[in-house]
Formats: structure tokens, C-alpha cells, sequence
């Protein structure tokens, strides 16, 4: 196929393996210059050292951003109003990060007016259109461009070969490296490929890195608390927090009791299945904790609409459509839904699970006691009203028994 003539180009850079090779290849193939990119969202290791590699590869423009407090305020905070869980079990935590990406790449290109960009996905995955999509969103007229699309390094064999020809430095670990492949940021860790791509294969537990086993976490159950404004966690255990430093205190929390495992397989937009484990120590808690404060603050409804909305978000999020009208047209029903969402919920972590122990919000809370009550309650409901309310809402079924039309026949 042909290509198209570049000046320049912004690269994802990670600084491993696979876009060191990329690197080379847009300057070789594309005799282009190249920027690149390398992003700080929380996956625990250091990203500095991608400077002294792509310097030493000859590239001039390098940015290193912490990216971590715009990520957990203004992407996962966001998904999380909406109770945000993909196909019942899945938190999104590749997904959501790949927008704000997206949009530094798109952001750097016009600050270095580079002519396009490029992402180290492969041709069979999410990623490439999650990329792009918000690629074009942002800036319709960019060229993107796909490596693994393009080329005929298509094992990592070629890979190997294609660095030793190029001088490209290969670190080798001592045990020979896992058998699978991570991506982490502030709210999981995935692992995919190798070993588990055999749905029938248990994941190795020395995989896990951020969760001891539940069945080895503490015999001590612990409560936490957090409190809620606006439908964001904003204090935990009385200590106000930043949206990320919430993020790391619940991850730590979290993993210290064995929470956040998940280990399934999903539908890929692109129309595969593939199987996959997780590590959402935050997510899983935040998740509970923001259902909670949810069921005494919001009218029912409300919180009816947004459960028959939320798979339809998630799926938007999940294909990467972050940046399209009718995400950011179910954003905003969302967050003024959360408007009442204000209060504190106690939470038990135990081996693995998460159970609500308490909640309460003092001025906001829909929950009335004196009406609840299987006491007396002094004349604020009458019970005899139900009378009528039934009769009301079996109308329609009584007709069509009148009819002939009885059920189970």
C-alpha cells in the first residue's frame, strides 16, 4: 500500500521492546523525525529512563509527563459515576486510559506541528481503535499511523532479529521474562497472552503483583470509610485526598486484603474473543462504595435509568468512543445525577471481599426512618392506601384473566 509522505510524527513511547522497534522503523521507513511520548497514569514504574533511550536513537522532542491526577479526576472519576462495569466483571481499566493518550498525542502534534502520529497496537486488539478514534475526534485531519498494520514483523522472532540488526538494546530478564504480557496504570493491572490464552489455564499466583491471594490476605477484617461529594470519593478515613492519591491509598488497601481479582474473557470490538485477568483493587472498592452512597441518596428512577443506560456507556467506553457526542451527551445526565450524591460509606474489606457496613449522608439522604419503619409510625404512611395502588397496577392482568388469557397456559 502507499504511504503517506511525513515530516513527523508523535510516537507513544514506552521505551520497551516493541516501540524502540518502532521508533527505528518510522525513521527508517518513513525517513521521518520523530516525537515521543511517554506517559506517567500510574503503572508503577519509572518512565525516565525512556529518555535516555530515545535519545540515544537520535530523537530531539522528548516529552515525560505525569498524567496521573488528570486521569483518575477527569477519566476513571468520570466512569465511575456511572457505576461503569463492561460485560458484569470488567472495570475498563485499559480502556479509559486510552483517551487521554489519544489526546496528548493529538496535543503534542500540534505544539511540535508534527503531521501524525503513532501507537504500538497490534492489528488485533481494542487499542488501535480506541487510539484513533479519539485521534480523529480531537483532530480530524491527522494522520495516524500503525505499525503492526504495515509491517511483516509478525513474531516476536522478526522483532528480535529486526533489533540486532538495528543496534536496538533487548533487556533480558534472568528467569527469561513472563510468559504473558502487563499494561498498568493507576486503576489495574491486565495480563493477557502467553499462558493465558488458554481459558482452561489457572493463572499462576506469583502472576498477581499488586493483590496477595485472598485465601493468604489478613484473618482481620478492616473498615474503612469514604466520604462522597458530588458522586466522587474525596476523604478516606477523615484524610481529604486528590483524586489519584485516592486511587493509590485504595489500590494499597485493596490489594493488602486480596480485592480486586478478575480473571474472564471478553468480546473484542473487534470480533474476537479474549481472555484476560485483572488486578482492580480501587476500582472494585470505589465501586461498591459509590453504589452505596447512591442507594440512600438517589431518587429510584434515577437510579433505575442510569443501571438501563450504564451497559450502553460501557460499551461506548470499551470501543473507544470516549470522544463521541452521545458519551459525553450520557456524561452529562450522569454527573447531574450526582448532584445529591454527597455522604459517607463504611466499607469492610475482608479476604477478598468488599461489604457495605454503614452509610449516611446527613442533608442529602432519601432514606426516612419514620416512614421505613416496621414500628409505629405515627401516621406518616398509610398503609391502607396500598389497597387501591394494587388494584391500580393488577387491572390490566385482571382483564386478561377475565379474557381467557391466564398465565402459564
Amino acid at each position: 500500500m502507499s504511504r503517506p509522505s511525513i515530516n513527523k510524527a508523535v510516537l507513544a513511547y514506552s521505551g520497551g521492546l516493541d516501540t524502540s522497534i518502532i521508533l527505528k522503523w518510522l525513521q527508517e521507513v518513513y525517513e521521518c523525525e520523530v516525537v515521543t511520548f511517554t506517559a506517567d497514569i500510574g503503572q508503577g514504574e519509572e518512565v525516565e529512563p525512556a529518555r535516555a533511550k530515545a535519545e540515544a536513537m537520535g530523537v530531539k522532542e522528548i516529552y515525560i509527563e505525569d498524567l496521573r491526577e488528570e486521569f483518575a479526576r477527569d477519566f476513571v472519576f468520570p466512569m465511575f459515576r456511572a457505576n461503569t462495569v463492561y460485560e458484569g466483571e470488567y472495570l475498563l481499566g485499559t480502556s479509559i486510559a486510552r483517551p487521554l493518550i489519544a489526546k496528548r498525542l493529538v496535543g503534542i502534534a500540534l505544539e511540535t506541528e508534527a503531521d501524525a502520529v503513532s501507537h504500538g497496537a497490534t492489528g488485533k486488539g481494542n487499542d488501535q481503535v480506541r487510539f484513533e478514534l479519539g485521534a480523529y475526534a480531537l483532530n480530524p485531519d491527522i494522520v495516524i499511523v500503525a505499525p503492526w498494520r504495515e509491517w511483516d514483523l509478525t513474531s516476536r522472532q522478526r522483532l528480535l532479529q529486526y533489533a540486532q540488526d538495528h543496534g536496538i538494546a533487548v533487556e533480558k530478564k534472568a528467569d527469561g521474562g513472563a510468559d504473558y504480557s502487563m499494561d498498568a496504570n493507576l486503576l489495574h493491572i491486565s495480563y493477557e497472552g502467553g499462558m493465558l490464552e488458554d481459558p482452561w489455564s489457572a493463572p499462576p499466583e506469583d502472576m498477581w503483583r499488586w493483590s496477595v491471594s485472598p485465601m493468604a490476605a489478613p484473618d482481620e477484617p478492616e473498615v474503612i470509610e469514604i466520604e462522597y461529594r458530588r458522586g466522587d470519593p474525596v476523604a478516606i478515613n477523615g484524610q481529604t485526598v486528590s483524586p489519584a492519591t485516592c486511587m493509590e491509598m485504595l489500590n494499597a488497601l485493596g490489594g493488602k486484603h486480596g480485592i480486586g481479582r478478575a480473571d474472564l474473557v471478553e468480546n473484542r470490538y473487534v470480533g474476537m474473543k479474549s481472555r484476560g485477568c485483572y488486578e482492580t483493587p480501587a476500582g472494585t472498592i470505589m465501586l461498591k462504595g459509590h453504589r452505596a452512597i447512591e442507594s440512600i441518596t438517589l431518587d429510584r428512577e434515577v437510579a433505575h435509568l442510569k443501571d438501563e443506560l450504564m451497559p450502553r456507556y460501557a460499551k461506548l467506553i470499551y470501543n473507544g468512543y470516549w470522544w463521541s457526542p452521545e458519551r459525553e451527551m450520557l456524561q452529562t445526565m450522569i454527573d447531574q445525577s450526582q448532584v445529591w450524591v454527597n455522604g459517607v460509606v463504611a466499607l469492610r474489606l475482608y479476604k477478598g471481599n468488599v461489604d457495605v457496613v454503614g452509610r449516611k449522608s446527613s442533608q442529602d439522604s432519601l432514606f426516612d426512618e419514620k416512614i421505613a419503619t416496621f414500628e409505629e409510625d405515627q401516621g406518616a404512611y398509610d398503609q391502607g392506601d396500598a389497597t387501591g395502588f394494587i388494584k391500580l397496577n393488577a387491572l390490566r392482568m385482571r382483564i386478561a384473566a377475565l379474557r381467557g388469557r391466564n398465565p402459564g397456559e
